[in-house]
């Protein structure tokens, strides 16, 4: 069966799983669900029947069929080792999953569509108010991330070094929103270096938001 892919060109989750899937060289079927304000694809009773919890991504080979983009990146490093992207060797490995986790725990879920929707709906924060909201979460967790990442800039231009891993897949998405937002970098050049660099590669650019077939 052909891997098939439920995604949003400007979800942040699905972007990271698009840029793990091209890494390892797997070809994947994009199934485009609209997240747009109107559109709402994943609200209608045909996305909630593959995918209860109504987010993207969601992945199904065949064999395995998830949400999660943090569990789909574990399913693809396990079921497709040829490409590794989570190093063999600690502390390198325990490493690469805090950075992925400062981004996928700490980061993304106080930022992503739905928590921005009910900040400014439910709850009538102002436009200001909700920057100043989403610039707050990129630092906290970018400050952290340019600590871990700087020690390895003398061993290549990836996160942690020379090669390919899972947090530059999640980190590129991440970058992305933050530049979408205008959220300042400059406190940042050691990530901002790694994204350019991984942007670079044609895993990435073939992920990248406007490359995508729903892209608006």
């Amino acid at each position: 069966m052909t891997i098939k892919l439920y995604t949003y060109w400007r979800s942040s989750a699905a972007y990271r799983v698009r840029i793990a899937l091209n890494l390892k060289g797997l070809a994947y079927e994009a199934v485009p669900v609209s997240l747009a304000p109107g559109e709402n694809e994943h609200r209608k009773d045909e996305y909630r029947a593959i995918n209860p919890q109504m987010l993207v991504p969601f992945f199904d080979d065949g064999n395995v069929a998830i949400g999660q983009s943090q569990a789909i990146l574990e399913y693809l490093e396990e079921a497709h080792p040829e490409t590794k992207l989570l190093p063999e060797a600690e502390p390198l490995r325990s490493k690469v999953r805090a950075l992925c986790n400062i981004i996928c725990c700490d980061i993304h879920p106080l930022n992503n569509l739905r928590v921005l929707q009910y900040l400014s709906g439910e709850l009538g924060v102002s436009d200001d108010q909700k920057s100043a909201w989403y610039t707050h979460w990129i630092a906290a967790g970018f400050q952290a991330a340019e600590q871990l990442s700087v020690s390895y800039s003398h061993a290549g231009p990836y996160t942690f070094g020379k090669e390919v891993t899972l947090a530059d897949a999640c980190l590129v998405p991440q970058m992305y929103n933050a530049r979408r937002f205008d959220v300042p970098l400059d406190e940042y050049p050691r990530l901002v270096a790694v994204v350019d660099a991984c942007n670079e590669l044609q895993a990435f650019k073939d992920a990248a938001p406007e490359n995508q077939p729903d892209c608006l």
